[in-house]
């Protein structure tokens, strides 16, 4: 099992670079509406301490995440574009395969998205068992996921606009 212990998400041995008038843009879905609000409410307290601005948008499932991104990315003007975007829900282990297939197709979107935009798409879909392994995910003994979300995204922001220099010089 996963534990942020073991990883060194929350170092920051570059410094923290300068975030002004970034945006995220947050994608969360409306079922599980407690732990997916929970999430938001973390990864939303990381970005704007370290600057950055957020809008959220409302989907009705995890299925729907990737198109509401690629939507968005499409259909905003080029200065208006995001940093990142931060994928959020949760989806819990039910009696039926539709667990399995709702959790590929979703993590599938999000991974062509990554592939596709040039902007990261960050993955915060919780895919648990049951209410108590989520509510261990939003603040219990496996941490803060929405946390971790937003310190992703802050390092893939970061890592983004290094390359792009890099390739520019």
């Amino acid at each position: 099992m996963a534990d942020v212990s073991e990883s060194k998400l929350y170092d920051f041995n570059e410094g923290i670079p300068d975030f002004q008038d970034a945006l995220v843009v947050l994608v969360k879905t409306e079922w599980n509406a407690a732990v997916v609000d929970a999430l938001e409410e973390g990864a939303i307290r990381v970005l704007r301490r370290n600057g950055l601005r957020t809008e959220t948008l409302l989907v009705p499932g995890a299925v729907e995440i990737p198109f509401a991104i690629q939507h968005y990315w499409n259909s905003v003007k080029k200065k208006d574009r995001p940093a990142a975007f931060i994928a959020l829900g949760c989806v819990v282990r039910g009696d039926t395969p539709h667990f399995e297939y709702v959790c590929q197709a979703v993590t599938q979107g999000v991974t062509g998205l990554n592939l596709e935009l040039p902007v990261p798409t960050i993955f915060g879909v919780l895919t648990v068992n049951n209410q108590e392994q989520a509510d261990e995910r939003i603040g219990g003994r496996h941490g803060h996921k929405g946390e971790e979300a937003g310190i992703t995204a802050l390092k893939m922001i970061h890592l983004s606009r290094r390359l792009k220099k890099r390739n520019e010089g």
